[in-house]
């Protein structure tokens, strides 16, 4: 580990040194590919997910519960979990369903061959598209939610794997990376405030898979379920992104797949498994 007051020098050439991860050293390799055989479960719905309660997990399981709360019983679903921090996601099945080995990933066996789909934002689109949910169909207002949904896609990236690690899990706090991400998440919240002054929801009047994909990171950011950092970023002072992210945290829908495959927390908001609605209820 490099003292925090002297310069580093990158070397020639970069070797990776398992044990700079920090709390995520046995989780974080530089190469692809699965560790070990194991063959994904699968239930008795057709649409199988493997995920994590992560905030790119939550965006598919809010979806879903909302594609059945809007009577679209054909969104029943099995959620099975992929722990990450055992390695789950480096098992052969896994790798297999999403060479990325990244929750969460879906294969819809509703057609006559299976589909494997990954990227949270893909299987959202997977999903709106097979139901015609929650994405207009409209030219420009799909292309405005669209443009909403891949601006999550690419600016998450800062806020977690960035801001996220640096503020709350670097094995040492260092002030330039804290200072440069959270100068990007300040900007993205504000992106989000001068947006949502105008309309109710990121694309418009009408709630859509934009609002899915950024409330499980922007909107908990906000309400404070993730990195406990609202003093930090005085979150309070965006006033539109916090109405919005406490309307869509009062939604039953949004309450019940904020609780699927999660592993922390209230022992009653914790359900590894979804296999059925009863699992929630």
């Amino acid at each position: 580990m490099t003292d925090a007051n002297s310069a580093y020098t990158p070397p020639r050439v970069w070797q990776w040194n398992a044990q700079d991860g920090g709390r995520f050293t046995n989780i974080n390799r530089p190469v692809a590919g699965p560790t070990h055989d194991k063959e994904l479960p699968v239930g008795e719905h057709p649409l199988q997910l493997y995920s994590l309660a992560t905030p790119n997990g939550v965006k598919v399981t809010v979806m879903l519960e909302e594609l059945l709360a809007a009577g679209h019983s054909g969104a029943e679903y099995d959620a099975w979990l992929i722990n990450i921090s055992e390695g789950d996601q480096f098992g052969s099945g896994f790798v297999a369903a999403n060479p990325n080995s990244k929750i969460p990933a879906m294969v819809d066996h509703s057609g006559a061959e299976p589909v494997r789909i990954f990227e949270s934002g893909a299987i959202l689109v997977h999903l709106a598209e097979k139901f015609g949910a929650f994405l207009p169909t409209g030219p420009a207002a799909r292309a405005e939610c669209l443009s909403w949904l891949f601006w999550q896609m690419g600016s998450t990236p800062f806020l977690g794997g960035g801001f996220g690690h640096f503020y709350a899990y670097a094995p040492e706090k260092l002030e330039y990376p804290i200072n440069r991400y959270t100068m990007e998440v300040k900007r993205q919240l504000d992106v989000l405030d001068r947006n949502l002054a105008e309309r109710r929801f990121l694309a418009g009047d009408d709630y859509t898979i934009a609002d899915m994909a950024t409330w499980p990171w922007y909107g908990q950011l906000i309400i404070g379920s993730i990195y406990d950092a609202q003093e930090f970023l005085d979150v309070h002072s965006y006033s539109h992104v916090e109405r919005w992210a406490r309307d869509i945290a009062g939604r039953a829908a949004v309450q019940r797949g904020e609780r699927v495959n999660r592993m922390w927390g209230p022992e009653e908001l914790r359900v590894a498994e979804r296999h059925s609605a009863a699992d929630l209820d």
